[in-house]
This record gives C-alpha cells, sequence and structure tokens, in this order.
C-alpha cells in the first residue's frame, strides 16, 4: 500500500453512540452536545481540531443525529467545515469510519472519538506518523490503574507490538488507547461496507502485525467524560484550566467568568473558580463556586449554596438549598432547604422543598418530588423521557 503522508486537514469524529452512561445528562440530549461549560462537549474537539489546522470534519452519527447537527451546522461558528454521515444503523467504530469514505480525500485522516476531552497535540502525532510512513498512528495515554482498559505495547521504535485486554496486575507505564488517531486512505479498503466492525479489533491488530502501526505517547491533559462523575470532572478541569480550551480565555487569570447581563446581590458571594452565564441571577446571602458552573437564565435564591457543580440553563434553585458535587439538568427547580450531593437530577424535574438526596442518587426527566419525601441514598430512577 502507497502512503502520500502530510499533516492531515481532515477529520472524521465519532458521535454515532447513545451515551447511555452519562444518563440522565444524556437522557434528551446527545452527549456529543451535552452542555460543557454552556458549550456543546464537541466544540472543544472542534477547537482543538482547527486549533492544528483541519480544515474539515465529518461527524459520523446516528443516536439524535439531527439534534448534533442542529446545534453545530456548518460548522463556521469554529472555524472549520463539518458536514455529517449518518448510521441508519450501527457499523461499529470501523464501520462508521468507513461510512464516511466517499466524503473523504485522497491523503491521511484524523478520526476523533467524541467523547474524548484532550489537548493533545495533533500536530505532534501527525508529525510522528508521517515520519515513520505509517498506515496507522494511535495516540496513546498513560494510566495509573489499567485494569479498567486495553493496553497497548509499543517496541523502541514506537511501532505496536501487541494489544493486551484489560490486565490484572501490571509493572511499568501502562499505555492505553486515548480515542485519536491518524490513517492513511488506504485503511479504508481494509473495512467491510455496512455491518457492524471494530477499528480496535479489527483493523488495528492487522496494522500491527504488519509492521505499520504506531503510537504517539503524549501525557497531556486527556479525559472521557462518559459518566457523571467524569462528566462533573471535566467541568473542574476546564475551570482549573487543567485542559488548555477555550473557555480559558473567557476565565482568564482569576480564573472567573460573570456574564455582563448576570444580576449578582452585593451580598452575594462568587468564589472563584467559577462560570456564570447570561442573565442568571445569585440573591443576597447566597454562594456559587468554588468550582461552580451557573447556566444562562438561572436562579440562585437567598441563602442557598453551589459547591462543586454544574447547574445547567433556566435551573431555580430555592433559598437555603445546598448543592454540592451534583448536576442539575436544564429547565428544573430544587426547592428550599433541599439538599443534593452527588446527585443527578434530569431535564424538566421539580425536586421538592426540604428533600436530601445524596450518595449517587440520579432523578431521570420530568420527575416530580414533594416536599419533605426522599431522605435516602438510593437510586431513583424516574420515568425515562
Amino acid at each position: 500500500m502507497s502512503t502520500s503522508h502530510r499533516t492531515p486537514t481532515q477529520a472524521i469524529i465519532l458521535v454515532g453512540g447513545e451515551g447511555t452512561r452519562l444518563r440522565p445528562v444524556t437522557s434528551r440530549v446527545p452527549k456529543p452536545v451535552a452542555p460543557v461549560v454552556e458549550r456543546p462537549f464537541v466544540a472543544y474537539i472542534l477547537d482543538d481540531l482547527a486549533r492544528h489546522g483541519v480544515e474539515r470534519a465529518i461527524f459520523s452519527t446516528g443516536f439524535l443525529a439531527a439534534a448534533i447537527e442542529a446545534q453545530i451546522g456548518d460548522g463556521a461558528g469554529y472555524g472549520l467545515q463539518v458536514d455529517y454521515a449518518v448510521e441508519t444503523e450501527p457499523l461499529g467504530t470501523a464501520g462508521a469510519v468507513a461510512n464516511c469514505a466517499e466524503m473523504l480525500d485522497d491523503g491521511s485522516f484524523f478520526v476523533c472519538n467524541g467523547d474524548v476531552l484532550s489537548d493533545v497535540d495533533l500536530t505532534a502525532l501527525a508529525a510522528l506518523h508521517a515520519g515513520k510512513g505509517a498506515m496507522g498512528t494511535v495516540f496513546l495515554t498513560p494510566v495509573d490503574d489499567p485494569r479498567r482498559y486495553g493496553l497497548v505495547e509499543l517496541r523502541d521504535d514506537s511501532s505496536v507490538a501487541s494489544f493486551v485486554e484489560k490486565p490484572g496486575e501490571w509493572q511499568g507505564v501502562a499505555l492505553i488507547n486515548a480515542g485519536v488517531y491518524v490513517l492513511e486512505h488506504e485503511v479504508l479498503e481494509m473495512i467491510p461496507r455496512g455491518r457492524l466492525f471494530s477499528i480496535e479489533r479489527g483493523v488495528f491488530p492487522r496494522l500491527a502485525q504488519a509492521g505499520s502501526l504506531y503510537g504517539y505517547v503524549d501525557r497531556g491533559y486527556w479525559r472521557d467524560i462518559g459518566t457523571p462523575e467524569s462528566y462533573l470532572q471535566a467541568h473542574f478541569d476546564i475551570l482549573e484550566r487543567t485542559v488548555d480550551t477555550a473557555v480559558a480565555d473567557l476565565l482568564g487569570e482569576e480564573y472567573l467568568y460573570v456574564a455582563p447581563s448576570a444580576d449578582i446581590h452585593a451580598r452575594a458571594r462568587v468564589v472563584p473558580p467559577c462560570y456564570i452565564g447570561e442573565h442568571a441571577r445569585v440573591e443576597a446571602g447566597a454562594r456559587v463556586g468554588p468550582l461552580a458552573v451557573l447556566g444562562a437564565g438561572s436562579v440562585v435564591a437567598e441563602g442557598a449554596t453551589i459547591l462543586e457543580s454544574v447547574i445547567q440553563a433556566g435551573v431555580d434553585i430555592g433559598a437555603y438549598a445546598q448543592v454540592e458535587r451534583s448536576v442539575v439538568v436544564r429547565e428544573s427547580s430544587i426547592g428550599a432547604g433541599t439538599q443534593l450531593h452527588s446527585a443527578v437530577i434530569g431535564e424538566g424535574c421539580h425536586v421538592g422543598a426540604g428533600n436530601r438526596l445524596v450518595g449517587g442518587i440520579c432523578v431521570y426527566p420530568d420527575t416530580t418530588l414533594p416536599d419533605n419525601s426522599i431522605q435516602f441514598h438510593e437510586q431513583l430512577r424516574g420515568k425515562e423521557g
């Protein structure tokens, strides 16, 4: 197979999954456009691609495809052109890539999983790929505990020696596939069309056996946002500027952004790192932050406290409520004096006054909890919308 190496100007972003692990955040919104510090999550991926010279991204979509296109559009707002290839049925990671084949030019291209937040140096990744004359190159990141992951072993020349499925005890540096690749166009010939096929199991082992798959190790920031806990941590990392994002410019050296239209009472406290959106209101005696995001149009009533939490747009937090390490999805309300700790409240929920929801509890969309009705720690699953 011949190669024509250059820095890719095209990319495929895999956004076809249902995001079930992130529910109820994703019960009604596809994970790629779930808001992260008031931006669609995939906007951070588009930013990174544009920063490294990518001119065109193809979204390989499936679940709620129209909702993704409605939010992202033609990509003009992100500095590159965006097109869409829609799966009528799940095709797996390789099948999803092949489904975009007719929209690619003949050069190399990036592939990005649509649920990874990273500031990986894509230019350096592409340079290693070109320098090795590779057919495929995988971004690898080291992890402390490899037991949840499949590992990749490299030779001294950075070629992939083997794949290890979820090891037990492991000595030395544990490298995992971090979900960003460079592939040559010829790799598409290895993928059968129109059926479920995995790039990790069906393509990469064959490339490795042929000596044409390489690994690029980057110790920079990487996070899979697939669970509520990780989704929340991604917000913290952006607020603390642990990862390089467009939001960092808004936060500035004070790690604080308050939209010009926000209404912050003189006797309220806003503690950085913190982000407060347009037309949000924080009343007297309330505290927002540290590590808090308050979405557009949300209200934090008198004496309420928001710590290490994400409050999406259009949420009402009642007087003297306490919200800590929790996510409250848009258009919900939390009653006076209610306590949330490590809770996730779905879209359009109404949690009455005096409730206590802690310990990983999830409340699904449009659930109404009467005043003083919940004081336990078990998981609550309301009607899925």
